[in-house]
């Protein structure tokens, strides 16, 4: 059974899928829920590299992140659940597997949309497959096409 299950939450279909999952299982096992959104470090190296540096853009980055993280956390207690949130930046299966272990989840919970192509595939790494790997507890992946 579940007692603290971890949300990793970035406000797309497919973690909402993933949020809605969580619920779900949350109701089912009486499980404390603890809500991140990752703020990915490359936001600021980006515009360093480019040559382009713009003060703000971290801090409305980080704005929108935390939009996210409470647009989650509204949905969670208006659904009756009692979650906290936490917004984390840094790598984003780094942050989401430290976190797990120091709240000592026993399930990390994380969507995932299939690509299309073998291209987008191959190009673009999968959080989810890499969150598995690295994780210190079961990991369940919502699926989205």
């Amino acid at each position: 059974m579940y007692k603290r299950i971890l949300l990793a939450y970035d406000g797309s279909p497919s973690g909402q899928k993933a949020l809605l999952d969580c619920q779900d299982l949350a109701q089912w096992s009486h499980a404390e829920l603890a809500l991140v959104a990752v703020l990915p470090l490359h936001i600021g190296l980006v515009a360093t590299e480019a040559g382009v540096y713009d003060s703000g853009m971290m801090e409305r980055e980080k704005q929108a992140m935390q939009e996210v993280l409470d647009e989650g956390l509204g949905r969670l207690k208006t659904a009756g659940h009692q979650a906290s949130g936490t917004l984390l930046h840094g790598d984003t299966v780094e942050e989401i597997t430290e976190y797990a272990k120091k709240i000592k989840a026993d399930l990390i919970v994380v969507g995932h949309k299939h690509l299309d192509g073998w291209a987008a595939r191959w190009w673009k790494s999968s959080v989810s497959k890499t969150l598995i790997a690295h994780a210190p507890c079961s990991v369940l992946v919502a699926i989205t096409q």
